[in-house]
């Protein structure tokens, strides 16, 4: 029997949806939709479950995963509804419950616990400079190494327990019955679309431009991730590494200055109801990609011995990124998205009953 929770709507408040309530059921947000069929009913099924509060059919759910807010929905919606909006909120309010540690509802749901928590990481850096005199290659070593370090502790005791956590809730304790065979089958789906967003540009056709961006902006991030930390760009002396790191970081810079004059100007339904944790992601990915290239820059001119306030502007940057967004922030909706797409397809192919 289906667990009924009355108090489902007020806590989806917290993560940024708006009068849900205000459907009426008319069906156009399915009929406009591109990933509505003949046996899904999208988004309509969702605005359902939460109307009623039905949280562990929401938490096995991977369809909010599969929306990817071209705005349609809430364009045609003829009682402000905004069902993309909702989407949205599931998606945070779904990261919060694969998250084991609580922090990501934390965050979501305050703002003030994440200004708390910035300043904290923030002062964190500034003792540590202090500890290290503000010397410059005991900073770019310790930076370097930091970056690593932080890179798989995230994955190992972050992201391995909270994607279990989502195949449990979304195949477990749904019952699905895929054949182990399935699981490495499957992968080609999870690496398309974690590295192509190629449901972004099925989904939304006349906004290719859109997904061209994000294709370009995944890359650029990843290609600087492991430009920096794996052929260490601010210590290194290859020509093409620096050219590299340089172009990289310029993309990240140009495309997030983008997306942030998107969010200001609201000139899509995507930027409509920008959360606080929306404005975040973005802000700091535009940071990221400055302050990475003001301080190999800084190298380049012989500047940062005696300007090394700018590395620890960048390294600042960085630990807030390394600590708060990418493992309880925006970022996860990259690698969840990835992995729901992922699941979805396995349960395609479980065994018949």
């Amino acid at each position: 029997m289906a667990k009924v929770n009355p108090e489902f709507a007020a806590e989806l408040m917290k993560y940024g949806v708006g009068d849900f309530n205000a459907c009426f059921n008319c069906g156009n947000c399915t009929a406009t939709c591109s990933l509505s069929t003949s046996d899904s009913s999208f988004p309509r099924e969702m605005i359902r479950y939460t109307t009623l509060g039905l949280e562990n059919e929401i938490k096995s759910s991977l369809k909010p995963w599969e929306c990817y807010y071209c705005g349609e929905c809430s364009k045609e919606c003829p009682r402000q509804a905004n069902p993309g909006e909702l989407m949205m909120s599931l998606r945070r309010w779904l990261t919060a419950q694969y998250d084991w540690t609580g922090l990501s509802g934390l965050l979501y749901r305050s703002l003030t616990f994440t200004v708390v928590a910035l300043l904290m990481v923030a002062a964190g850096v500034l003792l540590f400079a202090r500890s290290a005199n503000f010397d410059p290659d005991t900073l770019l070593h310790t930076g370097h190494r930091f970056e690593m370090l932080t890179i798989a502790t995230v994955f190992l005791v972050i992201f391995v327990p909270n994607l279990l956590r989502m195949w449990y809730f979304s195949i477990v304790k749904s019952g699905v019955k895929a054949p182990v065979k399935s699981y490495f089958t499957a992968l080609s789906e999870l690496f398309v679309h974690m590295f192509t967003q190629k449901r972004a540009r099925d989904c939304d056709e006349k906004d290719n431009f859109r997904w061209l961006e994000h294709l370009v902006l995944v890359f650029a991030y990843l290609s600087l991730l492991f430009t920096t930390v794996f052929l260490n760009w601010f210590g290194t002396g290859s020509l093409f590494v620096i050219v590299l790191g340089y172009v990289e970081s310029f993309l990240i810079f140009v495309i997030t200055i983008h997306f942030v004059s998107g969010r200001i100007k609201r000139n899509k339904a995507l930027n409509t109801f920008s959360q606080p944790s929306d404005w975040l992601f973005v802000i700091w990915l535009l940071l990221m990609g400055l302050t990475a290239f003001m301080v190999r820059l800084f190298i380049d001119l012989n500047l940062l011995e005696n300007h090394i306030w700018m590395y620890i502007i960048h390294l600042t940057v960085l630990a807030q990124w390394a600590l708060i967004i990418v493992p309880f922030g925006k970022w996860t909706h990259f690698l969840y998205r990835s992995f729901g797409l992922y699941f979805a397809r396995i349960k395609a192919m479980q065994k018949p009953a």
